[in-house]
This record gives structure tokens, sequence and C-alpha cells, in this order.
């Protein structure tokens, strides 16, 4: 199997994972306070991550990939899960799920500026087609107007797509567990004050709460970017986060079955499109 066609697997395996994430976050809502959602992940996946560290006898990042890794924190560690948390407190899961649609233009521009991807025009024509779909599907849902919580989301989405591409490059070198278990013990001083100031009653805590808050910590604060980082290292960065395309989508459909979300004929319609566009878009060349 090519790199590239191995690349797009693993990618469409982590993205299926995330498309969990908001829904899960939603759950969690139900009892707990966004910014302990926020940190409190992290937290909890900062366990398995020191765990794994230590048995697997993982070498120490160089100066160079700690200060790459410091931009993985940014954003996958504390930006990422802190403003879809407390987005999710205002917007369905559905529509946090289009408006964080964009990222794979976001994820393949940082790519390009900082690690030498070339994308050709063509590619980039449709990453603006697909991103302009999946905006004009959140526009319309929302009769024209953008909540406050829709900026939260863009800010989780500047900072996670960022985080993406450096730790895409990162795996290269270190693999992509390691990039995530270096990036969660390196943000655990953070995450403890405020963990515990937010922290609830947690005999009041529901159970689909906890299940919420599990998922997003064990699965989308951890394992979830094992194939996802491992994927864009073997695919490229600009290619392999086109499969982000899909993920408005599939976040929509996990929305309906656990959250009792609609779906209408309206997102169907664009969820094809989009589909057409990210399979238009492996035709054309990217240059690493």
């Amino acid at each position: 199997m090519k790199p590239e066609t191995k690349g797009m697997l693993l990618g469409l395996t982590a993205v299926t994972l995330f498309s969990l994430t908001l829904p899960a976050t939603r759950m969690a809502l139900e009892s707990f306070h966004p910014l302990f959602i926020g940190t409190g992940r992290g937290l909890l996946a900062a366990v398995p991550a020191s765990i794994y560290l230590y048995l697997s006898k993982s070498r120490r990042p160089t100066w160079l990939e700690f200060r790459y890794l410091l931009l993985v924190v940014m954003g996958v560690g504390l930006g990422f899960p802190i403003f879809t948390a407390l987005a999710m407190g205002h917007v369905d899961a559905s529509h946090g799920g289009v408006m964080l649609g964009i990222m794979p233009l976001t994820t393949a521009a940082v790519g390009a500026l900082l690690f030498k991807e070339r994308p050709s025009v063509g590619f980039w024509v449709l990453a603006l087609i697909g991103s302009a779909l999946v905006i004009a599907f959140s526009l319309i849902k929302g009769n024209g107007a953008l909540h406050w919580a829709d900026l939260a989301l863009l800010t989780a989405v500047v900072t996670g797509s960022t985080s993406y591409a450096v730790g895409g490059h990162l795996s290269k070198s270190l693999g992509g567990l390691q990039v995530i278990s270096w990036a969660m013990v390196i943000a655990l001083p953070i995450y403890i004050a405020p963990a515990i100031w937010f922290a609830p009653t947690f005999s009041e805590v529901t159970a689909t709460a906890w299940t919420g808050f599990l998922y997003a910590a064990l699965v989308s604060q951890f394992l979830g970017f094992l194939p996802w980082f491992r994927g864009l290292a073997l695919g490229g960065i600009a290619r392999v986060g086109q499969t982000q395309l899909i993920q408005p989508f599939t976040t929509i459909l996990f929305s309906a079955l656990l959250l009792g979300e609609s779906i209408d004929m309206m997102t169907l319609g664009f969820a094809l499109a989009v589909f057409a566009v990210v399979a238009t878009g492996r035709a054309f060349s990217i240059k690493r």
C-alpha cells in the first residue's frame, strides 16, 4: 500500500473518532463546567500519556521539537478543547461540526507556511470550494447570522489546525503517540489549577456526562491522535488534512444518533458535495 493511501486511511479513521468530540462534549456539559471539560480532559489524558512515555522509554524531544510541541499544546492541549467546550454550551453539536469544516484549508495553509508543502492551484481551489460549502451550510442553518459561539469555534479552528500541521510534521521524527503524549505531559502543570477550581460535585455527575467526558479525554484528547498524526506524516499535511471535510457530516450523524439532533435533505446534499470535493482533490499534486 502506498504511503499516501495509508495516510488517507489513517486520516479517515482519526476523523471518525474526532467526529464524536462535539457530541461527547455536549453530553459532558450535562454536569461539568466548560472550563473543567477543557482542562480536565487534558489532565486525565496526561495519565496514560505519562505511563506510555515511561514504559516505552521514549527519548526526550530536542530543543527544536520542544518548541514545536508548544504549538501542539497551544492548540490540541488548550485552545481547541477549551473553546469548543465554551461554544457547545450555546450551539448544537451539528452546528459546531459544520463550523469546524474549514479546518482542512487552515491545516493545509499552516503546512504550506511552516513546512514548505506546495499544493497545486487546483488543490487550493477545491479546498476553497469545500470550505465555502461548509461555511455556507453554517450560515444557512443560522439564518444568515453568526453567534458569538462561532467566534469561539473559529478560534478553535485556528489553534487546532496549527497543532494538527505541526503535530503531523513532528510525528515523522517522534511518532504520533509520542507527539500527543509529550504535549499532554508538557501541558499538565497548566491543567491542574483550573481543573480543580471548576471541578463539580462528583457525586452529582450523571452517567451521560461521565460517558461524554471520558470519551473526550481518552479518545479525542489522546488515542485519536495516533492515527491522525501518523496519517499526516505519511500522506502529507495538506492532502490528509482534506479528510476533515467529511467531519462536519459525520459529526451531524453522531449528533442525531446520540443527542436527537435533526438531519434534513439539505444536510445530506451538502455532505455529498463535500465528499465529491475530497475525492476530486486527491487527483491534484502536492509537492513535499
